[in-house]
């Protein structure tokens, strides 16, 4: 009997009395609080022994099953105590307990495993009640008088340590996606949605590539914060973070924009900004809300093209710009739309911005808009353009490879891929939207790919529409390609040659 008890309390057992009669060893805890006596050398010990056997029974439970919904992982156990420093002792770290209330946690991630035994902060106190009571986030948020953007940063800190299991995100690819391609499996199932959200037409630039320069009512006050809160909506039931890219025209000039950052950020979520160089006051009051997770500007080559395409002293202000970026700590990214006039200065390009910028890609220009006037990249050449890139990138590393030819580029060479345009590939309607100023949202900016208008329908019942779905599936031409998880060519680039974008294979695709 006592080897058993020695199993279930090897800290507590020494402290026992020789002569101590427990014929059931999960009684002991019990048995130490009905006789206090046999607690009198170690008055801590009912404690003790309550904890090891929490953790005991935990490391016997059986393996976890998938999630429906969020909830308490079942190796987890949360024990009332009297006494602080009872995981210091169960740890060998000595120091005696002192009287105290609290909670001891118990954490068995693998199933025959010994729990991890801690004190639990308050956040994963508040985590737990939350879920436990299956409290929703907006009324945990008005009792506790916080935005609701605080509570599920919580809760998604304890699904990061492991205190809570959460279901599986319901943004995955139809099984009509090739399932061959190694480690597609990342590339079929999203953690992330992206509105990109066009918050007014006017700029303070007119480029010659662009795509929109129509006259647009902005949304009013109380419609922004209707789609701030359609799209938490929208993430929390399709168990994926969300993200909102502010841009335009330039996002800084919208009448609201402080309004709408300021709004995403109280729901918790991820902000990015695409716009044009601002300066430090503006950059101030934006890092006084929330620092973006990036701010993307645009160059178009070398200072006399890229300025004949943007406008007289743009390079230098971008310049500079970006130096004030990386001055004040936020994450800069530098886009370049190519065609056929700056196709050999990209990599020159890239080797200027080396020290001046985090990030630096390219999109194929899409003949849309004011872009229709300016000339694609001839395609023969495209594939040897990319193996250049593709070997600068690996000297520089502000390089990214966006494009999702680059991964049909790697994968004939028998390298792995990676994310592509959108993490996913093509990610029309699928791990992103683009939402204009009229409230009509899109697959994807770069081309006409209306789906529905959010002041008339939800997101939710715009996204699961057949229109949608369409979009998703892409063109016909891709679906037997083994590399279609990560790539899906560019359905902008094929709508601007006239092409039908869901039969069509893109102009640039070099599969033999």
């Amino acid at each position: 009997m006592k080897s058993l008890l020695q199993r279930i309390y090897p800290v507590s057992f020494p402290l026992l009395p020789d002569n101590i009669s427990c014929p059931q060893p999960e009684q002991l805890p019990k048995l130490l609080v009905r006789q206090p006596e046999l607690c009198r050398e170690a008055p801590f010990l009912a404690d003790l022994a309550t904890v090891e056997l929490a953790a005991y029974q935990l490391s016997n439970r059986p393996a976890i099953a998938s999630e429906e919904v969020r909830r308490v992982h079942p190796g987890l156990d949360l024990v009332a105590v009297s006494w602080q420093g009872l995981p210091e002792l169960l740890a060998g770290q000595g120091g005696r307990p002192v009287p105290g209330e609290g909670f001891v946690l118990l954490q068995a991630m693998e199933p025959g495993s010994y729990p991890k035994i801690c004190t639990p902060g308050s956040h994963d106190l508040l985590a737990l009640k939350i879920v436990t009571e299956a409290i929703p986030s907006r009324e945990a948020a008005r009792i506790a008088g916080v935005p609701i953007g605080v509570i599920d940063d919580i809760l998604w800190a304890a699904e990061g340590r492991g205190l809570l299991l959460a279901p599986a995100s319901r943004l995955v690819r139809p099984e009509s996606f090739a399932r061959q391609l190694a480690g597609s499996e990342e590339l079929l199932q999203a953690q992330a949605f992206t509105l990109q959200w066009h918050l007014t037409q006017a700029c303070d630039l007119h480029c010659r590539h662009c795509y929109d320069r129509r006259p647009c009512r902005e949304m009013s006050l109380t419609e922004g914060v209707g789609v701030l809160d359609q799209l938490y909506d929208f993430c929390q039931a399709r168990h994926v973070y969300g993200q909102v890219s502010f841009t335009g025209g330039n996002p800084l000039l919208a009448e609201h924009f402080y309004q709408f950052y300021r709004g995403a950020s109280e729901r918790g979520l991820l902000t990015a900004i695409l716009g044009n160089p601002a300066d430090r006051a503006t950059l101030e009051k934006i890092l006084a809300i929330k620092k973006p997770e990036f701010f993307q500007v645009s160059l178009e080559g070398l200072p006399d093209h890229n300025d004949y395409i943007r406008g007289v002293g743009h390079f230098d202000r971008v310049l500079a710009f970006l130096d004030l970026l990386g001055e004040m700590g936020i994450f800069s990214m530098v886009m370049l739309t190519l065609t056929r006039a700056n196709l050999e200065q990209v990599l020159p390009l890239a080797e200027l911005l080396r020290h001046r910028v985090d990030l630096f890609s390219f999109n194929r220009l899409a003949m849309v808009g004011e872009g229709a006037a300016l000339a694609s990249v001839p395609p023969k050449g495209f594939r040897h353009f990319l193996a250049e890139y593709l070997e600068a990138a690996e000297n520089n590393p502000v390089i990214r490879l966006k494009e999702n030819l680059f991964n049909l580029l790697r994968w004939q060479q028998g390298h792995s891929v990676g994310g592509g345009c959108a993490g996913f590939g093509c990610g029309a309607a699928f791990n992103f939207v683009a939402l204009l100023p009229d409230g009509v949202v899109h697959a994807c900016r770069k081309l006409p790919s209306p789906l529905g208008n959010i002041r008339c329908g939800s997101l939710a019942e715009i996204y699961d529409s057949p229109l949608a779905e369409r979009y998703r599936l892409g063109s016909s031409a891709c679906r037997d390609c083994p590399i279609r998880p990560a790539c899906g060519g560019c359905l902008a680039v094929s709508h601007g040659f006239g092409l039908d974008i869901f039969s069509a294979l893109d102009p640039y695709c070099f599969r033999e």
